[in-house]
């Protein structure tokens, strides 16, 4: 959920409202039913749709966003209330990604999300326990996400925390992926694809190809580790949405590392990237990736 955005394990684009309050990709996944269920929630989407205000270039003011945690936190009192979870680990996950916080402040953000993100997904581990269901040390991720098919948070839990573990894992590589990092993440993605693969515009598509792209492959430990399948996947998210910067953005870095053929699409997909209009709905989140864009492509032409 920009997702995105440089990590180690995954970067994804950031989701939200615009000041009038257009709602969001993860808003419009919950159906019908009302953007927020309780006012708490509505205060905390209410301050997240202005997290644009303020800012100067890609760099967010921290205001708005402060408040909206302030309201998903208060929410999140409630000890089953999964999309409270969700929408703070979101709100947390853009305060340290895009309001130029130091590097400190960034990791304790991040573990904070990741801890949030792991009371959502107990939160629905609990209710397939009620109805006798192991979860996944009984069923693959794809299997499992067959039983959330009824719960409009599932796919949001899952995918942010996903974002949450990819974030938490920058301050170390090597001991993430020893430690099952990894793993977490293709599960929480492959459940993702397995309840809605157009949700977040291919967000599970996209978490699993910025995985294997970006993930260190250690024999016995992440051996599964694959750049084919990073290719693979980050086409699947891009059939699901051609626009999504980050979608564009990491398909390039992935083919970057292949052959010529490859180096030229990538080189091809970055140049159209900056040369496109931000969306309003997303513009902090995406001028951050053009900017990385345009990094990649200084140093490609430099190393050719």
């Amino acid at each position: 959920m920009r997702l995105p955005i440089t990590t180690l394990l995954l970067l994804s684009v950031a989701t939200g409202a615009a000041a009038q309050r257009v709602p969001s990709i993860s808003d419009l996944s919950q159906g019908p039913q009302k953007f927020a269920s309780n006012p708490l929630v509505a205060e905390g989407d209410r301050m997240y749709s202005r997290r644009q205000e303020g800012r100067l270039g890609s760099k967010a003011g921290a205001g708005p966003i402060n408040q909206a945690i302030a309201a998903y936190e208060e929410a999140a009192r409630d000890p089953d209330f999964a999309e409270a979870r969700w929408k703070l680990v979101r709100a947390l996950y853009f305060k340290g990604a895009y309001t130029g916080l130091d590097e400190d402040s960034r990791k304790a953000v991040f573990q904070k999300a990741k801890r949030v993100a792991e009371e959502g997904i107990g939160i629905l581990q609990r209710s397939l326990e009620k109805r006798g269901i192991k979860g996944f040390l009984e069923y693959g991720p794809q299997v499992l996400a067959g039983h959330f098919q009824d719960r409009t948070d599932a796919a949001p839990t899952f995918f942010w925390a996903a974002v949450a573990w990819g974030e938490a894992a920058l301050s170390g590589k090597l001991e993430a992926a020893r430690t099952g990092a990894a793993e977490t993440i293709r599960d929480y993605a492959l459940t993702v694809i397995g309840i809605d693969p157009v949700f977040e515009e291919g967000g599970g598509y996209r978490i699993l190809g910025r995985l294997h792209d970006q993930a260190p492959w250690i024999p016995l430990v992440t051996g599964w580790v694959s750049r084919d399948e990073a290719v693979k996947a980050l086409r699947l998210a891009m059939q699901q949405n051609q626009r999504n910067f980050a979608n564009r953005h990491f398909l390039a870095e992935a083919l970057y590392r292949g052959d010529a053929r490859e180096k030229t699409e990538a080189i091809a997909l970055e140049e159209a990237l900056v040369s496109d209009a931000p969306s309003p709905q997303h513009l902090i989140e995406e001028l951050k990736t053009q900017e990385d864009a345009r990094r990649n492509l200084a140093a490609w032409k430099k190393a050719a």
